[in-house]
């Protein structure tokens, strides 16, 4: 049986770790899809040859992501931005499908930031938000980040608002105390669990 394939999303410092870590905690596999990029991106001789293509021989150090600066050369060109994610997405989805078929669970949790932004929120079965007020975030980004709020803002900018991304969304998870987040986290399970026993 194919597991319901959940979207799990929300906008820069909404907490989406946060909560994919709350339903780990209830057993339910979850893939990390930034982090599964970044191991991608290490990894894979067709991305690395390509990337290089696109950003130059600075694209990587010593066999390794150069991290920085490819944040710095994406950060205010989006055409670059479109043209590193149409190397990468396609073999991070290819990656996820295989990851999927090896889980023996009810459903599964692809935690993405960009699900709307990208079109890719069409593939799942269930879509899950988190939002935080907007000051919260930028709190929670300028702190772990140690980033400037301006920079955070224009990161925000590109993301769609919460309410463009809730109007499209099965369930939203408001991210302000964890206690909160962790029951709101439950009674979700249960309904999606509920709803497996259905499928």
């Amino acid at each position: 049986m194919t597991p319901i394939i959940v979207g799990l999303t929300g906008g820069i410092g909404s907490g989406k770790t946060t909560v994919a870590n709350f339903f780990k905690d209830l057993g339910v596999p979850v893939y990390i899809a930034d982090t599964e990029a970044k191991a991608l991106m290490n990894r894979s001789k067709i991305i690395k040859r390509k990337l290089v293509q696109l950003f130059g021989d600075q694209a990587y150090i010593d066999a390794s992501l150069n991290k920085p600066f490819i944040a710095s050369q994406i950060f205010n060109n989006k055409a670059l931005l479109q043209q590193m994610n149409a190397i990468v997405h396609p073999k991070v989805a290819k990656h996820f499908a295989n990851w999927v078929k090896k889980q023996e669970s009810d459903y599964v949790i692809s935690e993405a930031a960009i699900i709307f932004e990208n079109g890719s929120y069409k593939k799942y079965d269930v879509i899950i938000t988190v939002v935080a007020p907007e000051d919260v975030r930028l709190k929670r980004v300028v702190k772990r980040d140690d980033s400037s709020s301006e920079k955070v803002k224009a990161i925000m900018k590109n993301q769609w608002s919460d309410k463009q991304k809730t109007e499209l969304s099965d369930f939203v998870i408001t991210n302000v105390n964890l206690e909160g987040t962790r029951h709101q986290v439950g009674k979700i399970h249960a309904k999606i669990l509920n709803s497996a026993t259905n499928h």
